[in-house]
């Protein structure tokens, strides 16, 4: 086998012992007997030629802007790191943002594979490995509206935020 092969054939095997964390997925294989990791990557691809040919773009894009990050800021909520809760406060900013601003701007018509765009956008934003939300912060959020940010008063607004809650 040539190195590509032997490279796609690895990636294969860890996306495989990734999804059999999952009994769900391991009784899919059992039943249909084709492997977890092709089934995983048909839905994938189902997903993205959905999204490229604009059949249900604006629900697939918004199920990869809020549901997705929503369960995984969930998930950062009860862990004991400030790391993980700084990376989601940050990403819903920018999507905020991104929303209103998208909604006074309607895109859609005027933006051929608009939705294709937008979703490689929210990847780009909202998964670890690339930052983009912690990057469009600091380099746009923080020149723009850091200023009125960072007075004396509203340093310790959420210290004061804090402690009103515990005292209720």
């Amino acid at each position: 086998m040539s190195a590509p092969q032997d490279r796609i054939q690895g990636y294969l095997k860890q996306l495989d012992s990734e999804l059999s964390k999952y009994p769900v997925l391991n009784n899919l294989e059992k039943s249909t007997a084709v492997p977890k990791s092709y089934a995983a990557l048909g839905l994938v691809a189902l997903y993205l030629f959905f999204i490229i040919f604009n059949l249900g773009g604006q629900l697939l894009t918004n199920f990869a802007g809020f549901i997705i990050p929503g369960y995984f800021s969930l998930q950062a909520l009860f862990t004991s790191s400030n790391t993980d809760d700084t990376q989601w406060l940050t990403y819903w900013v920018v999507f905020a943002f991104f929303t209103v601003a998208e909604s006074f701007v309607n895109v859609v018509y005027w933006f051929p594979f608009y939705y294709t765009f937008k979703f490689v956008f929210l990847l780009w934003l909202s998964l670890p490995y690339f930052s983009g939300a912690q990057v469009l912060f600091r380099s746009f959020f923080i020149p723009a509206f850091g200023r009125h940010f960072n007075q004396a008063g509203s340093a310790g607004l959420r210290a004061k935020a804090d402690f009103a809650a515990k005292t209720d």
